[in-house]
């Protein structure tokens, strides 16, 4: 555990957002260096891991002991860090449980790290929700906040938002730490999964137009593209947010006292991009991990660099594998089907039909070539 507070640093803190390593029980090493190289040109204060470390529904967990399979998994992910001197904090994803091992004994791996900062936990149970404080010269300064988004789903299989136990504990914990310093203290919020406010931040457009995607569930059959001011900074939408079918509230819950400046989330492992909504930027970190689909060699880390002198504001960058190597990726076979395979279940529900008509259509064109070949034979 680490035990130091965390501090600016001549004016400045950088915060380094890793999400969806979404490893499995050989961990690819593109992952590994991915991490040593963002790592090594960056040099964060603090990582901030948002969910998705494992994937637990891996098959290759369930041969042998999992939870000794899991816990070297987290060993190989962390040992970047370790190895550089970064202290990091942990929030979940829909993954991670996936495993059977619950978040909170996952925690207690990560725990086992010398860099694990721990902050302060909603509760024993729920240790990837928590309040972590940065200092400057003048005490306490900054929050930052892990909210566990669970990626539990209801009974048609979508998301269910952030408990309203959740959204308690934050309210009550922001209105504490107000009274205590005199003011609202400004913050950031990290979690896996998007509210459903995102979709405000973007584009509702034509079926067809150039760069759009296709959404689902809650907004089936509609379609969706970037700000091109967003698009022009760098920004990229390469698949429809998977947000919970319900708005709990959240969003309206963190701009409520004006103290968040932005809520910045992963799980759709294609998407990166900052925008703004209400005064709060909205803000995607693509996938980093080599094991399961993501965009190709964006993979990445996104960069938060706040000031000391203005913490009303802050500056943002991601940092991608293309940008950091020239190396080709190890296992370019399963780099090229990670990049075809669909990304969601209901891109698969789309795929199934046509897939199927494809192999009616070439069973019969067999069939019938099989046919002449027998009625030249007779």
């Amino acid at each position: 555990m680490y035990s130091k507070p965390l501090r600016f640093q001549n004016g400045s803190f950088k915060l380094m957002q890793i999400s969806d390593v979404q490893e499995l029980a050989r961990v690819n090493p593109d992952s590994i260096k991915l991490l040593t190289l963002a790592l090594e040109r960056e040099k964060p204060d603090l990582a901030v891991f948002t969910g998705d470390q494992v994937y637990g529904i891996h098959p290759s967990f369930r041969l042998g002991d999992t939870r000794q399979k899991i816990a070297a998994t987290i060993r190989a992910i962390l040992a970047p860090l370790e190895a550089a001197g970064v202290p990091f904090a942990v929030t979940f994803g829909n993954h991670d449980c996936q495993c059977g091992i619950p978040n909170a004994e996952q925690a207690a791996i990560y725990a086992q790290s010398p860099y694990y900062v721990g902050g302060e936990f909603r509760s024993d149970d729920d240790k990837g929700t928590c309040r972590i404080p940065l200092f400057g010269e003048n005490g306490h300064v900054f929050d930052l906040y892990l909210i566990d988004s669970n990626g539990q789903t209801n009974a048609t299989g979508g998301y269910l938002p952030v408990a309203q136990e959740q959204l308690d504990w934050f309210q009550a914990k922001r209105a504490k730490t107000a009274q205590e310093d005199g003011r609202p203290v400004p913050a950031i919020v990290f979690q896996h999964i998007p509210v459903p406010e995102y979709y405000d931040v973007l584009r509702r457009v034509p079926k067809g137009t150039k760069g759009a995607v296709e959404a689902f569930r809650t907004h089936k059959n509609e379609f969706y593209a970037l700000p091109e001011a967003v698009a022009a900074a760098g920004g990229f939408l390469l698949e429809s947010p998977a947000t919970p079918d319900d708005n709990a509230g959240e969003f309206d819950v963190l701009k409520a006292d004006g103290n968040v400046l932005a809520l910045s989330v992963g799980h759709d492992h294609y998407n990166s991009f900052v925008a703004e909504k209400d005064g709060v930027r909205l803000m995607y970190t693509q996938g980093c991990g080599f094991n399961v689909y993501g965009p190709k060699r964006k993979r990445g880390m996104r960069i938060i660099t706040l000031k000391e002198d203005d913490l009303s504001r802050f500056d943002t960058h991601t940092v991608t594998f293309d940008e950091l190597t020239d190396d080709r990726v190890s296992k370019p076979l399963t780099e090229l089907i990670l990049t075809h395979i669909p990304s969601s279940i209901e891109q698969v529900k789309k795929w199934i039909p046509p897939a199927a008509a494809c192999a009616a259509a070439a069973g019969a064109a067999m069939a019938f070539g099989a046919a002449k070949i027998a009625k030249r034979k007779s």
